[in-house]
């Protein structure tokens, strides 16, 4: 008797390549409006001077942040997080109105696949083309588009990575090293890493990081609501389907079941099978089918952004618009605005001048020559602006209490400044700890003080 077969079951479906074709219309040059926003921002920012320094330039070594004119410290952290609150705030209330815009437009792997693909479709040719190249036999032809196109993905690559590390160290020295091939061990491992990530998600992988790899895609039907914008297809107009010219008199849809919309989608997705979290909303079938609809002398508008009550309830357009102001993005709304407000007047009412008071614990309170007391402390002096100052030190808080040392001293502009400072005052007749506070005052802004509390050591 035969053993029975075991049955194989895979657990992984192997990819299917995907070949998106090329596509014009508004939504397809928005996209590339876009791409280009985002791509001079990020390659042109790293060489704009301000004051004679790179204008953008988070300095790790000197533990200093460059943004124009604004210089930020380790102490100034709670604005990064602020700042990525903003944003995480600012992600959801776009996605509650209008779904997942983001990825379908400004979504640096969006970005990047589109200059990729762009590059394929000059060295490989159409859609049409590329599946004919991929599906022959490897010869002179195809090695020399192959090796042409990874060629000029490399070099983008690379030069994204170069611009990334230009934000991290001065643009001009990386490339003053690249040129003379002396970059430092870091920069040349986040130079080659950078690169190698942005040539291995936009050129092998793809949709695979939106489908697989991206969380959002995950989480984003939390956000979701029946008044959320996404990509649909009407299917009250489309079915059913109908292959060809449309025949006069039938009941049939209006879509012709062409499939352009599934070959232009970035993620090889049918839209016509419902929203699906595949769908990162660039909107690429709505311009296709737009154009089909126009050759056939059929409204435009089967694909289209709609939400789930406008296509239940046959709403129109300004009936969509009115329901865009719903309780849930106003909430998301006055929430970030009310953020935005609090670190814009946190930083417009920010001193640029810190100071920290460190009592010098290897000496404690002594009574020196004149019956006083007196005691050592380090005060560790941070000038966050760009002008050199002159700062007045004072100190008040027992009788008689004064600096010995010099009471003004300079510091440079984004510059640090660890101070030793002598106290002195008259014993108050307890011994113990007494608090005192330190003034630190620019002579050219009264607005720039900063006071600081420490504790002066009587001797018993």
């Amino acid at each position: 008797m035969n053993a029975p077969k075991e049955a194989v079951i895979k657990m992984y479906a192997p990819r299917e390549e995907i070949y998106p074709r090329e596509v014009k219309g508004r939504y397809a040059t928005l996209r590339w409006a876009c791409v280009w926003l985002t791509q001079l921002l990020f390659y042109g920012l790293p060489w704009i001077q301000y004051n004679g320094r790179q204008a953008v330039l988070f300095d790790l070594g000197a533990r200093k942040f460059h943004l124009f004119g604004l210089v930020l410290w380790p102490q100034d952290f709670i604005y990064l997080a602020g700042l990525l609150i903003v944003c995480a705030y600012g992600l959801f209330l776009v996605t509650t109105v209008a779904g997942r815009i983001w990825c379908g437009y400004a979504c640096p792997q969006t970005v990047y696949t589109e200059l990729f693909l762009w590059i394929e479709r000059r060295i490989e040719g159409a859609r049409s083309a590329r599946i004919r190249l991929d599906r022959q036999p490897w010869n002179g032809e195809k090695i020399g588009k192959k090796t042409a196109k990874h060629a000029a993905w490399m070099a983008l690559a690379l030069w994204t990575g170069f611009s990334f590390v230009g934000y991290f160290t001065p643009i001009e020295s990386l490339l003053a090293g690249v040129r003379h091939l002396d970059l430092g061990p870091w920069e040349a491992f986040w130079v080659l890493f950078y690169g190698l990530a942005t040539y291995g998600n936009a050129g092998w992988l793809r949709e695979q990081v939106c489908k697989y790899m991206c969380p959002y895609a995950r989480f984003q039907s939390a956000m979701f609501d029946k008044d959320t914008l996404v990509v649909t297809y009407d299917r009250a107009r489309g079915e059913p389907r109908r292959p060809g010219a449309r025949q006069a008199g039938d009941k049939l849809g209006d879509c012709i079941d062409c499939t352009l919309c599934v070959q232009v989608c970035p993620t090889g997705i049918d839209i016509r099978r419902g929203l699906q979290y595949e769908c990162i909303g660039c909107a690429a079938c709505i311009d296709a089918c737009d154009t089909v609809m126009d050759k056939v002398d059929k409204p435009k508008g089967l694909i289209r952004y709609a939400t789930e009550n406008a296509l239940a309830r046959g709403w129109d357009a300004a009936q969509v618009k009115r329901r865009l102001l719903r309780p849930r993005v106003l909430g998301y709304a006055a929430v970030l605005a009310l953020m935005v407000a609090g670190m814009s007047t946190s930083l417009a009412l920010r001193v640029p001048l810190k100071v920290d008071v460190i009592r010098d614990r290897g000496s404690m309170g002594r009574e020196v020559e004149d019956g006083r007391i007196e005691n050592v402390y380090r005060l560790q002096l941070m000038n966050t602006s760009e002008e050199p100052r002159l700062l007045r030190i004072a100190v008040a808080g027992l009788p008689g209490a004064a600096i010995v040392d010099e009471e003004v001293v300079e510091i440079g502009g984004v510059a640090t400044r660890a101070l030793p400072v002598r106290v002195r005052a008259e014993g108050p007749g307890k011994g113990g700890s007494h608090r005192i506070e330190f003034t630190v005052t620019a002579l050219d802004d009264a607005s720039v003080a900063v006071r600081e509390e420490a504790a002066f050591i009587v001797p018993h």
